[in-house]
């Protein structure tokens, strides 16, 4: 077995800045700090963007392609979730990419729907102005329904963290955090993108949301 690069910095800056994001929307959504609320928002769709476009043009463990397999591999991979064994995956595994898949669309759901989003109060969302009183009213109903389902699937997330844990005696967090994995000596190690292609990728995304709530 040998310590192999398996993820990328910007994928795993990403994924904590993400957790750090989500956690703050909610705090200043309870703490009715709507400014920074929305300014949060806006990073949140920034990224999100970023990680869209790096899941075509970044490291091969961040491609979609690699990652996205059918349902029925992903029930083949569960049905073994009792097994333990060493984790010979180099990216997401089968179900996990599924996992990933649905967060990034609750994310963008999330975000969507709050640039149309109002309080019946002093927030507006920046697009509320492109749509009626009574749709920006449905949209901010789904902006607080989806919400839980990010909550629900945040749960989730934590639950199959422990289970891989707890049955398979895998550690899928220290991976996140360091980039790097043991794996068999024979793995072929993924290509890794130049971050600084990530940065270039970031700033495109970022100048798409300026554009966006400023119409």
């Amino acid at each position: 077995m040998l310590r192999m690069k398996v993820w990328d910095l910007p994928v795993r800056l990403f994924h904590w800045a993400i957790v750090v994001l989500i956690f703050g929307s909610w705090l200043t959504q309870e703490l009715n700090r709507m400014d920074v609320h929305m300014w949060i928002g806006e990073w949140i769709l920034t990224l999100l963007l970023f990680r869209v476009a790096w899941g075509f043009v970044g490291s091969d463990t961040a491609r979609f392609m690699q990652f996205f397999r059918s349902p029925a591999a992903a029930l083949r991979h569960l049905r073994q979730l009792r097994r333990r064994e060493p984790d010979r995956e180099i990216g997401h595994n089968a179900a996990g990419g599924w996992m990933v898949l649905g967060m990034l669309v609750l994310i963008g759901v999330q975000a969507g729907t709050g640039l149309f989003s109002n309080d019946d109060g002093n927030t507006e969302g920046p697009l509320m102005h492109l749509v009626s009183k009574d749709r920006s009213d449905w949209l901010s109903h789904i902006h607080h329904l989806n919400f839980m389902a990010i909550e629900a699937a945040i749960v989730l997330h934590v639950l199959a963290i422990v289970a891989y844990a707890v049955l398979k005696r895998q550690n899928l967090v220290r991976p996140m955090v360091t980039g790097t994995k043991l794996m068999p000596g024979d793995t072929q190690a993924p290509r890794l993108v130049n971050p600084v292609w990530a940065v270039v990728t970031l700033a495109v995304a970022f100048a798409v949301v300026v554009w966006v709530v400023k119409l």
